[in-house]
């Protein structure tokens, strides 16, 4: 995708990120994409029956011999689970029940929650508003790799190391760069989801826990879908720091590819992104995107230029707390 820099630190910009002024002039020529704000009314149903899969699974892998509990971990449940916590992204955004009804979608959230294993939604919501809000902002936004991670892991084996790491990373380092209070619903979101998980191991034994948080960690970790996890903010082409893909696997994804046009309008849900893009095709169709997760996991970790440290970082002076 052009050529690259050698990079020993993030790079530094003192511009507002491109987000808030594209969506002032796209709003501008274009009003009816305010229509497509608002609730997704089917993603309740399609989150649900991906939950009671989940469950069902959880039932037929009790019997099975290790190996094929991971397995079907990696090739099945941690795609569906993966594929939850985008859900989960979406629902942060209240487009499972709308703005009004911020509590249900909290909760459907915790719901969304129950086949990773582990507590996250309510977490994730709490930082993710900063994601947004404060794009590549130092010490606010943690998607952006520590300065540890960004010297330590520089090789091949490293960076690969890295990816297979990246659950352990995402959910630490909040703790380290912008560490905030415990809130309530955190704390519900930690009773109903350890709670279930002790059904299920009194029900069906300790392989169905192991298939849903195993196939968590290895389906956010080396895996094809977590490709999105590189692909969306990794600067691959100076002086741009968010990237779309357009490829098949938005169909699994909750469309987190069109990442430039959610980043545009965190509003619309990601079944009318594609919308966006087709009414305002003259914003989006010279940017720089992506055609391939695999392609962007192959990229980052062979070659010698990418790595945690291609993030674009800036200095807010707004107040951490909102």
């Amino acid at each position: 995708m052009g050529n690259r820099v050698t990079r020993d630190d993030f790079e530094w910009v003192y511009t507002e990120q491109p987000h808030t002024q594209r969506r002032k002039e796209i709003l501008a020529k274009y009003p009816e994409i305010k229509t497509l704000m608002g609730p997704d009314p089917h993603l309740k149903w399609i989150v649900s029956g991906m939950v009671l899969t989940q469950f069902l699974a959880c039932y037929l892998v009790k019997g099975l011999s290790w190996k094929w509990i991971f397995f079907w971990a990696y090739a099945f449940g941690g795609c569906i689970n993966h594929s939850l916590t985008l859900a989960i992204h979406d629902i942060s955004h209240n487009v499972a029940f709308g703005n009004k009804q911020t509590k249900w979608n909290r909760w459907f959230a915790i719901f969304a929650n129950l086949p990773v294993g582990i507590p996250y939604s309510a977490s994730f919501k709490k930082y993710h508003i900063d994601h947004h809000r404060y794009l590549g902002g130092d010490s606010l936004d943690v998607d952006i790799p520590t300065d540890f991670e960004g010297w330590f892991f520089c090789t091949p084996l490293r960076k690969l190391l890295w990816l297979f790491l990246q659950p352990l990373f995402y959910s630490l380092r909040p703790l380290y760069v912008n560490p905030k209070a415990i809130t309530r619903m955190e704390i519900l979101n930690a009773f109903v989801q350890f709670s279930i998980d002790l059904i299920i191991y009194y029900l069906w034994g300790l392989k169905p826990i192991i298939y849903l948080i195993a196939g968590t960690i290895l389906c956010m970790g080396l895996h094809p879908i977590s490709g999105h996890f590189i692909a969306e903010h990794y600067m691959f082409l100076k002086g741009y720091e968010t990237y779309s893909y357009y490829g098949p696997l938005n169909w699994v994804t909750f469309n987190v590819g069109y990442h430039m046009e959610h980043h545009d309008f965190p509003s619309i849900p990601g079944c009318r992104l594609p919308m966006v893009k087709k009414i305002a095709a003259e914003y989006y169709d010279n940017l720089p995107h992506h055609q391939s997760w695999v392609r962007v996991l192959w990229d980052f970790v062979f070659d010698d230029t990418i790595g945690p440290y291609s993030r674009v970082k800036r200095q807010y002076k707004l107040a951490k707390e909102s």
